[in-house]
């Protein structure tokens, strides 16, 4: 039995509280001689994902869209960030801006309330009459599916009261979406984490996806979070969204060990041994005394191959 392995996003000693930073590790140094095109700065995607936050809630709205943008250089799927940013062109009236990332928002997280709100109110804004109704349509369809006792139900219906609101002109001019977020506390998101490794454990893995999206809310692209993202989805069959989870806590965190070993085992249930094999090299070069990731993954591809 796989038990699922809360380690990384709270470190050594710590208990709730965690620095989303602290798992990223660092990036090589310079004066390695590689072209200046294959050098150019990485961000911490988490780190940088907070900066854009505190920017946001302290209306700098310039050094927000810097700091989302950074954050997507690293990690262009997460969909927080994309909305962030298209909040960010909105608190400058910059709806032609605002549009891009707010439509990707949507598509990598078709259950952000808030982003097919603003959607539909931008495309209402650019006068894209059509494209303003269809986004208005996915969240009354939203709110049907979810029924009385979704515990959704208050924001969509107010959701929805916005978006008609501004389609009927009786919106206000200085529509402010920073005033409808939700930003969660730094300790709201651990308790997220720490609930999602719990249903996780107990096998409840659309639960605990919302409670790691939760998280993502606080801390952005953190690499623990994409990787337990993957986690989750892959034990529900989602292989494509479990590796493009992967991927992306990769990307933040090459050296990321949990990600790394999961991502190999999803190769494995998919078959291709020769690529979780390779992923078992990486970690066996990142653990040089050996560790537990490394073994798990031995013992998986061990398995797959006697079978």
């Amino acid at each position: 039995m796989h038990i699922f392995k809360s380690v990384a996003i709270l470190g050594a000693a710590t208990a709730l509280s965690f620095n989303p930073g602290s798992a990223i590790a660092a990036g090589g140094g310079g004066g390695g001689g590689s072209a200046p095109s294959n050098s150019a700065p990485k961000y911490d995607a988490s780190a940088e994902y907070q900066k854009g936050v505190a920017a946001l809630r302290a209306k700098d709205h310039k050094k927000a869209v810097r700091s989302f943008k950074r954050s997507l250089s690293v990690a262009p799927r997460n969909a927080s960030a994309q909305y962030l940013l298209g909040v960010s062109y909105i608190e400058q009236g910059n709806y032609k801006k605002a549009r891009k990332p707010l439509e990707k928002a949507v598509k990598y997280n078709s259950n952000l309330i808030e982003a097919h709100r603003d959607l539909a109110i931008t495309y209402h804004k650019l006068d894209m009459t059509d494209k303003a109704t269809a986004s208005l349509n996915k969240l009354t369809a939203k709110d049907s599916a979810c029924g009385n006792g979704c515990k959704e139900k208050d924001k969509l219906s107010k959701a929805i009261a916005e978006v008609k609101a501004a389609m009927n002109g009786s919106d206000s001019a200085s529509y402010n979406p920073v005033n409808n977020i939700d930003f969660v506390s730094n300790e709201i998101g651990d308790l997220a984490y720490m609930g999602a490794v719990a249903l996780i454990n107990e096998k409840k893995y659309d639960e605990a996806i919302a409670e790691l999206q939760l998280a993502s809310i606080t801390f952005g692209p953190h690499p623990d979070i994409l990787t337990y993202l993957g986690f989750a989805n892959r034990k529900l069959k989602k292989f494509e969204a479990a590796e493009q989870y992967y991927q992306a806590a990769l990307a933040v965190a090459p050296d990321h060990l949990g990600a790394t070993e999961y991502y190999g085992e999803l190769m494995v249930e998919r078959g291709d041994i020769a690529g979780a094999k390779k992923k078992l090299a990486r970690l066996e070069s990142l653990c040089s005394f050996g560790c537990y990731e490394a073994e798990e993954l031995r013992r998986w591809i061990g398995e797959a191959s006697v079978s």
